[in-house]
């Protein structure tokens, strides 16, 4: 499960997959299919699956985190419908190569920063955690966002929080935190709080100011946006016919990118006006099972990450 806000005070560790029951409903179709879990996180949507699967069903777990794939070499060793691949959900094609699956019936991908990332202070991930200041999914892939913000150029800097941050104050923030490595370096999830707190003039209502200045740098320190868009194309040119993509999405970038590209799947190539077709090449291939889904008020009570959670689902519909 991901989150775009963390700015509420910190709960007692602990995870809980927003949509489980919903994203496993849509995904699996098939009890004696191959599925992948490519955000397996903590498990949770894997043990549901599990579950739905007879049999003859099989599960692929895919992971950046060492951590998370600890959990899943545990799973592993008790059933052997599951197998799972180290790496980022770009890799998906590579990791069913490796396993020698020509194709699945379904791929999830649940986006963005885990529970227990977030939860975990040493990772680095939240500003009402004090922690180093890492950022890192994969904590063995360089650079951490401390090393980043020291060596990079004020401008990219500046650059990088207002893409993916979408902060209207970027310059301002880059600017004070050149200012302030010139005397000492940021080093603490704390520091960066109060520096970006500083440097924002305006508050937003109801938001900590460095929401989106961590959002930023998570994601491009964690190549997420790219990944995703390798993920997506990976994971449809897998899919069996009848086979289906789940994807979560947790803030307004991700989601654009993800409506955007299952949208135009769905509508099919684009052909210029007075050139005749055939039926066949007016099918798409791809068909959009459900408008945009969200959770419930229930949900959302017993977990607030759920607020800004949307899910949108593709399906393959022809070989």
């Amino acid at each position: 499960m991901s989150a775009a806000d963390n700015d509420r005070e910190p709960k007692p560790f602990g995870h809980r997959s927003v949509l489980l029951d919903l994203a496993v409903d849509y995904l699996v179709t098939d009890p004696a299919g191959r599925y992948v879990d490519a955000t397996f996180g903590r498990g949770g949507h894997s043990r549901l699956i599990l579950e739905r699967l007879g049999a003859d069903g099989r599960l692929m777990a895919i992971d950046k985190d060492p951590e998370a794939i600890r959990e899943a070499r545990s799973m592993a060793s008790s059933d052997e419908r599951f197998v799972w691949f180290h790496g980022s959900f770009a890799e998906l094609g590579d990791a069913l190569d490796e396993k020698q699956w020509p194709g699945v019936e379904g791929v999830l991908m649940d986006l963005g920063v885990s529970s227990p990332q977030l939860d975990d202070a040493a990772r680095g991930f939240s500003f009402m955690r004090d922690g180093p200041l890492d950022m890192r999914m994969n904590p063995e892939q360089e650079p951490s966002a401390a090393r980043w913000l020291a060596e990079a150029d004020e401008q990219d800097i500046a650059g990088v929080i207002w893409r993916y941050g979408e902060e209207r104050f970027s310059r301002r923030i880059a600017r004070r935190i050149v200012e302030r490595r010139q005397e000492e370096p940021l080093e603490t999830t704390r520091q960066l709080s109060e520096l970006v707190a500083e440097a924002v003039p305006k508050k937003e209502k109801h938001k900590h100011p460095a929401t989106r200045t961590f959002q930023a740098i998570r994601i491009f320190i964690n190549r997420e946006l790219e990944d995703l868009e390798v993920g997506l194309k990976a994971a449809v040119d897998r899919l069996a016919p009848g086979g289906r993509l789940v994807v979560i999405s947790f803030h307004s970038l991700e989601d654009r990118l993800v409506k955007r590209f299952m949208r135009d799947l769905a509508r099919g190539p684009k052909i210029p006006k007075g050139i005749p077709v055939t039926a066949d090449q007016e099918a798409s291939g791809y068909r959009l099972v459900s408008k945009a889904l969200k959770a419930d008020e229930h949900e959302i009570q017993e977990n607030v990450r759920a607020r800004s959670a949307v899910m949108r689902v593709l399906e393959r519909t022809v070989n």
